[in-house]
């Protein structure tokens, strides 16, 4: 009986705007596996929730929108767009809005294990890159490749700036990096899988590394 082959998993964690998005999306099309955005997804929540009207301390309510709630991700012109119970949100979920909202769906433990098991159920079977906060802690604790990438407080705000910029959003830079603090805050000291690094992940400081040199880095170590 021929031994099943065991899918890869690699996980890429790490604090708002040191660059994991962009990275794992060229590193998992470089290495054909499938690509996850979890925080696309506690995005589509967090939109959906404020669409709605309804309130993040409002258990009942943020039930019901879990329980009817519908993420799609698609692949179209090598752009991954996201759809919220059939509404392309792949743009709407990436306001300062939004950002600044985030945080406090994310700490809810009945949104937290919904999507952990949509996660887990997607990468059941298949080879997958997922980035996120708690990848190689929670939700793919098993990875065969966990990376914890950083970069300083200055450097991922001025990332961020100039991704908003690109995007025509008007940038105040002093209050942009306090946002990212307070996020790295909130991320950090939550109840519920915080953010922290795996213990058998390899953490890569990529601040004064280009993009392509951080694809090229992990690419490399999973290659080897």
């Amino acid at each position: 009986m021929t031994e099943q082959k065991k899918s890869l998993q690699i996980a890429i964690d790490g604090p708002a705007g040191a660059g994991k998005s962009s990275v794992a999306k060229v590193l998992a099309r470089r290495l054909g596996c499938i690509y996850l955005d979890t925080g696309a997804m506690y995005r589509a929540v967090t939109w959906l929730a404020m669409e709605r009207q309804v309130a993040f301390d409002d258990m009942d309510g943020m039930k019901q929108l879990l329980d009817t709630l519908q993420l799609e991700f698609e692949e179209a012109d090598g752009v991954q767009r996201l759809y919220c119970n059939g509404t392309d949100v792949t743009e709407a979920i990436r306001t300062p809005e939004i950002s600044a909202n985030v945080s406090a769906v994310s700490m809810i433990p009945l949104v937290r294990e919904e999507m952990v098991a949509q996660q887990q159920k997607i990468a059941a079977g298949c080879d997958v890159l997922m980035d996120g906060r708690d990848i190689g802690t929670t939700v793919l604790p098993d990875a065969q490749y966990k990376f914890f990438l950083t970069a300083s407080l200055a450097e991922r705000a001025r990332r961020r700036a100039l991704e908003l910029q690109q995007k025509g959003v008007e940038v105040d830079m002093e209050q942009l990096m306090q946002d990212i603090a307070l996020r790295d805050k909130k991320d950090s000291s939550r109840e519920v899988s915080p953010l922290k690094q795996a213990e058998d992940a390899e953490c890569i400081d990529t601040s004064d590394l280009s993009f392509d040199e951080v694809v090229e880095k992990l690419f490399c170590k999973i290659k080897k």
